[in-house]
């Protein structure tokens, strides 16, 4: 071969079909027509193949206490297991497997990951367990999240094994805003809560990761019920409509603000808070309108309320906003909250309280639980602390800065 020439010849590769290639082709290949009812059937079939048996898929449920087995033919539906202190919480929480041996077998809990957001776990058990079967199994479950997820789309089957109390028309449309509660990459992690879940009306949050810029907003509507829902539904309608016209903060303040008071006029008001941040450099800039200072956590404590000038309530067509900025450090986290956090309390008693609060972020962060970890005990600690009261909305919602790049995750 002359110099600079280059070598076409067509390199040998084995692309043969071996058993763990057929087990997950066969799944996919028939999942993409297959009706939301038999996806329960095929899993238990598939997983029989590798000898597996008393399959059960558990999905979270809104309260996020417990994970409630999905119905199906082929699978075992026993009762919902708490997350806080089983074997299948413990792989929900942590997003890995979880073995627990049996006077005969293993049994296997391994999370159903729809990217990084656990949506639930796979429950099965095997007479013995080997890298290969972990390695397809966690495969497996990967894929049957992906098909849950899709699924779930156009069907009303996972909504209904998940709900363990009847929600109102109010906490039904708000659910249906939401973006997935948790989103982990290696620069970035974002988690949140809403309660009381089943009753929720004008709390609500978004988010979109946008090449290296993460955009966040967290609102609260006036009100109660469905006015609240409606009003809490324009408001997020209008932040993604400017987020994807790519404005600045600001802008983005002004067009929410036109759409609240030209739909309902002056009487009706959104507190919000809009965040961007960019995940390479951890540069933060963020517009407060009305709602608590968010709070910086460095090295699992909260060091400081990020205070910035005030800004009208979205509706009340306040003047171009003041931007904010803040430099984080890798590591570093910021807690936004709605006020329903704080000012909570039984009659005749004085309210919760941000001081309170910033005892239990504390005693919470000192753990080193991940972002969705944390939220969620914190939101149920606070919750045991008011008594089970909640007669506002409340909403946590955190964002976890890491930095560096995610180069390694395109080089196979």
């Amino acid at each position: 071969m002359a110099d600079g020439e280059q070598d076409f010849r067509k390199v040998t590769v084995d692309r043969s079909e071996g058993f763990g290639e057929r087990l997950l082709g066969a799944l996919l290949d028939r999942a993409h027509e297959m009706p939301p009812q038999l996806i329960a059937p095929l899993v238990a079939e598939e997983v029989g193949r590798i000898g597996g048996r008393d399959v059960s898929i558990l999905l979270q449920d809104y309260d996020q206490l417990v994970l409630a087995p999905l119905p199906g033919m082929g699978l075992m539906v026993g009762e919902p297991e708490r997350i806080d202190d089983t074997q299948a919480g413990r792989a929900f929480l942590s997003g890995t497997t979880v073995e627990q041996p049996q006077a005969d077998d293993v049994r296997m809990f391994l999370p159903l990951l729809d990217g990084s957001d656990v949506v639930g776990v796979l429950a099965v058990t095997l007479s013995t367990v080997d890298d290969d079967d972990r390695r397809l199994l966690r495969r497996l479950a990967g894929l049957i999240a992906d098909m849950l997820v899709t699924k779930n789309s156009y069907t009303d089957q996972f909504f209904r094994a998940r709900r363990r109390e009847p929600m109102t028309l109010a906490a039904e449309i708000q659910w249906s805003l939401l973006p997935p509660l948790t989103m982990v990459t290696p620069q970035v992690a974002v988690a949140g809560i809403l309660e009381p879940a089943y009753d929720v009306a004008g709390d609500s949050f978004d988010y979109a990761l946008n090449d290296n810029i993460l955009h966040v907003a967290i609102i609260d509507a006036m009100g109660h019920g469905l006015d609240a829902a409606v009003l809490a539904t324009v408001a997020i309608g209008a932040y993604r409509h400017a987020r994807r016209a790519d404005v600045g903060l600001a802008e983005l303040y002004m067009f929410m603000d036109t759409a609240i008071d030209q739909q309902f006029g002056p009487d009706h008001f959104v507190t919000a808070q809009m965040m961007r941040l960019d995940i390479g450099t951890g540069h933060l800039q963020w517009v407060n309108a009305g709602h608590p200072a968010p709070l910086l956590i460095h090295d699992h404590r909260v060091v400081q309320a990020l205070e910035s000038p005030g800004t009208l309530p979205v509706g009340f067509g306040g003047a171009v906003p003041q931007i904010s900025d803040q430099a984080l450090s890798r590591g570093d986290r910021i807690l936004f909250f709605t006020d329903g956090l704080i000012e909570e309390h039984r009659t005749g008693e004085e309210q919760f309280g941000e001081e309170r609060m910033l005892e239990f972020v504390d005693r919470t962060g000192c753990v080193g639980e991940g972002v969705q970890e944390m939220v969620r005990s914190l939101s149920h600690t606070l919750m045991r602390e008011r008594g089970g009261v909640t007669t506002d909305d409340a909403t946590l919602f955190m964002v976890e800065w890491c930095g560096g790049t995610a180069d390694r995750l395109v080089t196979l």
